[in-house]
């Protein structure tokens, strides 16, 4: 019996894995392509080579409460040929975000490296923008590298950046 339950189990995985569609570009907004493009631009200034998305690299999700898609576009695991570091550096990897106007079209209002990011709790108040923590390059809160330096921003149609002091 126990053969039995561990046979149906691998079929199930495998059912999933086939469902697993690779990464396209062009399943995405036109702006969302143009972020996208950067890590071929990027790859041929730095000798070329084939980039390769990871499956995760655009996230949708809605960051300023209006119901629309936003988009993260990370490029953390993202690899020109066989460098996989093309992306990142000391100060983490490129990050773009872009929010969807109220017309449809895409804005871009951040593209920067973050060594890491989290999207807090979904505010209680409906309609409410995400706030996001980005852990940066210490820098960024007048240290050095390896020191922490924590920001938190609500995602909104504004553009910004992070500033070193």
């Amino acid at each position: 019996m126990r053969h039995l339950i561990l046979l149906f189990a691998l079929l199930a995985t495998a059912a999933r894995a086939d469902d697993v569609k690779p990464f396209n570009p062009a399943d995405y907004p036109s702006e969302v392509q143009k972020a996208l493009r950067y890590a071929n631009e990027e790859c041929d200034s730095q000798g070329g080579g084939q980039v390769v998305f990871a499956l995760d690299t655009v996230r949708r999700i809605d960051l300023t409460g209006d119901g629309r898609d936003d988009y993260i576009v990370d490029f953390r695991d993202t690899k020109c040929g066989d460098r996989e570091t093309t992306y990142c550096g000391t100060g983490g990897c490129v990050l773009d975000i872009l929010v969807t106007l109220p017309d449809g079209s895409v804005r871009p209002v951040f593209d920067g490296y973050v060594r890491s990011y989290q999207i807090k709790a979904k505010p209680m108040k409906r309609g409410a923008a995400r706030t996001m923590r980005f852990d940066l390059h210490g820098s960024f809160c007048g240290g050095f590298g390896a020191q922490a330096c924590l920001k938190e921003k609500t995602i909104s149609a504004a553009p910004f950046e992070f500033r070193k002091p």
